[in-house]
């Protein structure tokens, strides 16, 4: 009877067990995308990746998938949220001032000390091997993705009468992310942004000769 009571007594007064931190993925989707963003993909390592999200392999594992599915989750990151000021430059009403605020905002990016410099999607690419051939290729395809939609806004600038109907769409297209692409391997080596931003008014003050 004695033994009874006292179970039921140790029962009432053991204290519960605190509930576990909850696990904020969107954070740490932020922390892989700084490690990504700054390593390449084959140059993040796993452990690099462990130590930036706070969480073990498994755990990593269990909330992502593998190595791969990871980088594909914070390329969509990117693309939606730091990479955002590309979808703003295509909204702009005339073709001269998309290309003007695309590589304005390419150098304005590229050189802010809050992130690593460059894009992610251009160094990433740069920097797979053969390992790593399937994110090449996907990094290869959004770069492709990008040239399209820019070749389209300026199609859509021919019908408005806003570019000559002789102008070569894909050509432009091909030269402002040709354009961003060197802008970008330009910050990552070092370059100021106010070296970037010279080369860009070179640029544009040649687009009439090129559209």
């Amino acid at each position: 009877m004695n033994t009874e009571i006292k179970i039921e007594k140790d029962k009432k007064t053991s204290k519960p067990r605190g509930r576990p931190v909850a696990f904020d993925q969107d954070k740490a989707l932020e922390n892989a995308l700084h490690v990504f963003w700054s390593r390449g993909y084959e140059g993040a390592s796993m452990s690099e990746l462990v130590e930036a999200l706070g969480i073990n392999k498994p755990s990593i594992y269990a909330a992502f998938g593998n190595k791969e599915a990871l980088f594909q989750k914070v390329l969509e990151k990117y693309i939606s949220g730091p990479a955002g000021f590309i979808s703003k430059a295509l909204n702009e009403p005339t073709a001269k001032l998309v290309a003007e605020k695309f590589l304005t905002g390419a150098v304005e990016f590229f050189s802010d000390e809050s992130h690593p410099s460059g894009c992610m999607v251009v160094q990433g690419a740069l920097s797979c091997g053969q390992g790593a051939d399937f994110i090449q290729s996907e990094l290869i395809s959004r770069r492709r993705q990008l040239e399209e939609h820019i070749k389209n806004r300026f199609d859509l600038a021919i019908v408005k009468g806003d570019l000559p109907k002789s102008a070569n769409t894909a050509n432009l297209a091909k030269y402002l992310t040709t354009l961003h692409q060197g802008l970008s391997v330009q910050a990552t080596s070092g370059a100021s942004k106010a070296e970037l931003l010279a080369v860009i008014e070179l640029a544009l003050h040649n687009w009439s000769t090129v559209s």
